[in-house]
């Protein structure tokens, strides 16, 4: 656990406003253990896990126990071993908001999920169950879905968005609460956000400097192995190794990878955006 000690100091000392902690390659003792780990060290930090199942019954299960754990808000993916229709994934949320006593974030992400969850359900589940609280919005084109839901349920939920970051500036554009990338560029993220505040083409000519560094990240099969050679790089992380199914970093890749960082800096390897 000292790499994970390492990291979460880093981000607490970069100002985060909460923590995500997904696991999806851990198993259930390392899962609580990760948990055991950071909430030691976060305190009253917000804390989102990723939390669901391949049924109503397993997700609430997975969901309770996260929540024992110390998560405040359990994000949500719809069950894919089975695609649900509109109808089904409205049946899983209603079982998990009937059951859960926990703030819920929906994961809009079919990139991942293969399971596509059209506005209007979306719409329909936030009115009728208050604990759904925010959305993520991971389907490409993120901007057009965060306009859609921002004109149908409006602020009632918070609209956060994902993939890496990678239409940052774009969703804060279009009414985004924030968003949910990638751990080891917080500094990146937050000078962006401040920017945004005071002067948005300063936030804009941030983001567009680091759009590719942004998008290298999100490659799927070896967007975990970058974000660890990363980590690895600064000295938080003790090994980049990722478990199968995902992939390692071949040289070529690391190479680029390298080129990138050298150029841009980052708060992990020593620079300042």
């Amino acid at each position: 656990m000292a790499s994970i000690e390492r990291l979460v100091k880093f981000l607490l000392q970069q100002g985060i406003d909460g923590m995500t902690l997904f696991g999806y390659a851990l198993t259930q003792d390392e899962k609580q253990t990760l948990f055991h780990c950071v909430k030691t060290q976060v305190g009253d930090l917000p804390l989102v896990a990723a939390a669901g199942g391949a049924s109503s019954a397993v997700a609430i299960e997975e969901i309770n126990r996260v929540q024992r754990w110390g998560a405040q808000v359990a994000m949500v993916n719809p069950p894919s071993v089975v695609k649900p229709g509109p109808e089904e994934i409205y049946h899983f949320w209603r079982d998990i908001c009937h059951a859960c006593d926990i703030d819920i974030m929906i994961q809009d992400a079919p990139l991942m999920t293969g399971v596509n969850i059209p506005v209007p359900t979306l719409v329909r589940l936030c009115q009728d169950f208050p604990a759904i609280k925010y959305i993520k919005v991971e389907q490409p084109p993120t901007t057009l879905k965060i306009t859609a839901l921002k004109q149908a349920p409006g602020d009632s939920v918070g609209l956060f968005g994902g993939l890496n970051a990678g239409f940052l500036f774009e969703e804060l554009c279009r009414g985004v609460t924030g968003t949910m990338p990638a751990c080891e560029f917080p500094d990146v993220i937050n000078a962006i956000l401040a920017a945004w505040q005071q002067n948005r083409q300063e936030a804009q000519a941030l983001f567009y400097r680091y759009l590719p560094f942004l998008r290298y990240g999100v490659q799927p099969g070896i967007g975990v192995a970058i974000h660890k050679a990363v980590l690895h790089q600064a000295g938080i992380f003790a090994s980049d190794y990722v478990r199968e199914p995902a992939k390692g970093l071949n040289d070529t890749t690391r190479k680029e990878l390298q080129e990138l960082t050298d150029f841009l800096p980052l708060a992990v390897l020593g620079g300042r955006p």
